[in-house]
């Protein structure tokens, strides 16, 4: 099972808004998910992102591939550098 860190929409049509959830990489984009761990509101000036960075680090440790904006949105949080720094430790 291939499982990818994802956007899936929400929000009304011109108004979006974005949950980031844990998603096998077979299910439809707004479909069936094993965890939400954030939000992105685009729509904010500046964007407002909230990432629990815990569930976000587990998921990454076990796996778990980002697409290219989830990559953004957590190198923008610093979760990447501190996976990629608790992966050099080991």
């Amino acid at each position: 099972m291939a499982v990818k860190i994802r956007l899936k929409r929400m929000g009304a049509k011109k108004a979006p808004f974005y949950r980031l959830v844990v998603a096998e990489s077979r299910s439809p984009r707004d479909g069936r998910f094993i965890e939400e761990i954030g939000t992105y509101n685009p729509l904010k000036d500046p964007a407002e992102i909230s990432i629990n960075e815990e569930r976000a680090l587990h998921w990454l440790s076990t796996g778990a591939q980002p697409s290219d904006t989830v990559r953004h949105l957590l190198s923008k949080q610093g979760v990447l550098k501190k996976f990629h720094e608790a992966r050099q430790a080991k």
